[in-house]
């Protein structure tokens, strides 16, 4: 089997009175790295914990996936296999995806769907309607401190 590349972009929405990155609207890809995190074996996991504020993240990250509408979830990707797994899936998840049949796609979460990622790892569907309740709940007046950053982020061979 031939090694593919995968390079995943993010639009980044910034404050830039504030230099603060509000959100990151993310794609599948991206997506199902961080959802696979969820996956890893328990002694990674642990060394992650030791970092300030991961935690958080990773609770939140959690709770991402348990709010997630079966809407936006692969049907072969049930939510327990990342809520409670029994071994590391994310390997056997990107197997199903290159060898599976062009309508059904690998992976945790439908490609048809962009998603708001924020900075504690909260990750949702991405609508107008959620932007601008995000742009309320910081209580943003001024929309022209906004700046769109095209970002390249990841990059990896399989």
């Amino acid at each position: 089997m031939a090694a593919t590349t995968t390079t995943v972009r993010l639009k980044l929405l910034i404050d830039s009175k504030s230099k603060r990155v509000l959100f990151a609207e993310a794609g599948k890809d991206f997506v199902d790295f961080l959802f696979s995190i969820l996956s890893m074996p328990v002694g990674t996991i642990i060394r992650l914990l030791t970092k300030q504020g991961m935690v958080r993240c990773l609770g939140n990250l959690y709770g991402s996936i348990e709010n997630l509408g079966d809407t936006y979830m692969q049907s072969l990707a049930k939510k327990d296999t990342l809520l409670k797994p029994m071994v590391s899936n994310y390997a056997t998840n990107n197997n199903q995806r290159s060898k599976g049949s062009s309508s059904v796609e690998g992976g945790y979460v439908k490609g048809v769907v962009t998603y708001m990622v924020m900075d504690d790892l909260v990750v949702s569907p991405m609508s107008k309607i959620s932007s601008i309740t995000l742009l309320n709940k910081f209580k943003f007046q001024e929309v022209g401190i906004f700046e769109e950053r095209k970002s390249l982020i990841l990059k990896w061979t399989t």
